[in-house]
């Protein structure tokens, strides 16, 4: 029976092995075709050059490269959280947690959602969602063949359409507990389009016994004047950056039980030897995580 007992019930296992790492495809290379703007940098793509990985472009990696130039932390912030999304799942999985819904998943690298999960429980269900169409088309690529596993293009920022599509109702059972995953996207959901408002849709749509993971970027090291570099180095992309402070932060989190210890700076949250990422100083990641539990 699948065990959804709330987490403070369990004793902490230890740390899985990561998936081997195996070569990553370069970007398909008929996106020019297709219409992706490659002079632009993307934000996914960004976040992939980052992390070492082959699926990006000239674009990207000057804006990245111009960025870490008066934000060393960038690339620390890049790597704490893949690792923070790798405890994640790995909590998650051994309790009892078998379907992921991935909102913003970005572009596929090693130690994806669906092969954590997987090390842990076979029978895990993942549905990526993202809204960027080279994106999609990447990891429909890379993901073809494999069961249980969907990706859906669509703005996280409609709820509805998210939790409609049939690539998340046919593979989610959300009679079930279900794991969203909103880790390193709402940076790039503005004011605007009230964050806490977005959140609180998806959790009205899961059950007790569900959880909700949140990663954030957050001034701990920084300047105001990186925050400033931050900013504007995703202004010429699709989804402009927002860097808030942590009590905005936590006011995305409402109606959840905040899992042990809290919203804290990503290293912070469960450390375990990390082969995705090494462990940065706490504060230079300058990005705070939090697991929420449904009661």
């Amino acid at each position: 029976m699948t065990d959804v007992r709330p987490p403070d019930a369990l004793q902490r296992e230890g740390a899985d092995d990561e998936p081997p790492r195996r070569p990553l495809r370069r970007i398909s290379g008929d996106l020019q075709v297709r219409g992706v703007d490659m002079q632009r940098p993307n934000a996914a793509r960004m976040f992939d050059y980052y992390l070492g990985g082959t699926a990006n472009f000239a674009a990207d990696r000057q804006a990245v490269d111009r960025l870490v130039a008066e934000v060393p932390e960038a690339r620390v912030y890049a790597r704490a959280t893949r690792a923070f999304l790798g405890r994640l799942i790995r909590f998650l999985s051994h309790r009892g947690i078998d379907q992921f819904l991935d909102l913003g998943s970005g572009m596929p690298t090693v130690g994806n959602v669906h092969e954590i999960a997987r090390r842990c429980r076979s029978d895990a269900r993942v549905a990526y969602v993202d809204v960027e169409p080279e994106v999609v088309a990447h990891a429909r690529q890379l993901l073809r063949g494999v069961d249980n596993v969907t990706v859906t293009q669509a703005d996280i920022r409609e709820p509805e359409t998210v939790l409609s599509a049939p690539e998340v109702t046919e593979l989610l059972d959300f009679t079930r507990p279900v794991a969203v995953l909103a880790v390193s996207i709402l940076p790039y959901v503005p004011d605007a389009d009230d964050p806490a408002s977005l959140v609180a849709a998806y959790r009205d749509n899961c059950v007790p016994g569900s959880y909700l993971a949140v990663s954030h970027s957050t001034p701990l090291t920084m300047t105001e004047e990186q925050v400033r570099h931050s900013e504007s180095a995703y202004q010429g992309t699709r989804t402009p950056l927002a860097v808030r402070e942590i009590e905005r932060i936590r006011e995305l989190l409402p109606g959840y039980s905040l899992v042990e210890p809290g919203l804290v700076p990503l290293p912070q949250w469960r450390p375990e030897p990390d082969i995705n990422a090494q462990q940065d100083a706490t504060a230079s990641a300058n990005a705070v995580g939090a697991l929420g539990y449904l009661p």
